[in-house]
């Protein structure tokens, strides 16, 4: 992570001080029709600096990104936490979870 976040920093610091593309981004600002199909969608709903950032980070790699934003760890905790002794049906529907895993969930923090 340490890595990454030094190689973004570098990325985004070229991105500002216009480093990257040059005259190229100054063109893709006004017609994005130049880029492949995924980078024109991902500018469209990020921007185009943005979408520079992402290339330079990971263009070449194949990337799946997860059904779930947050670990599994993380929203076990948050449930056992939010749990007030009557709400599992509220908590199930806050984090997609079925009421019976709600409650597997919080019987394994006993």
């Amino acid at each position: 992570q340490c890595h990454l976040q030094r190689r973004l920093r570098g990325v985004i610091m070229s991105v500002n001080n216009g480093l990257i593309g040059g005259r190229e981004v100054k063109l893709l600002k006004n017609d994005l029709s130049g880029l492949n199909d995924v980078y024109r969608d991902i500018a469209e709903e990020i921007g185009l600096e943005n979408t520079l950032i992402i290339f330079n980070l990971f263009h070449g790699t194949q990337i799946s990104f997860p059904n779930r934003l947050f670990s599994k760890e993380y929203i076990h905790k948050a449930i056992i936490n939010e749990y007030d002794g009557n709400n599992v049906p509220q908590l199930a529907q806050k984090y997609n979870y079925s009421e019976r895993s709600i409650w597997r969930i919080l019987k394994s923090n006993k």
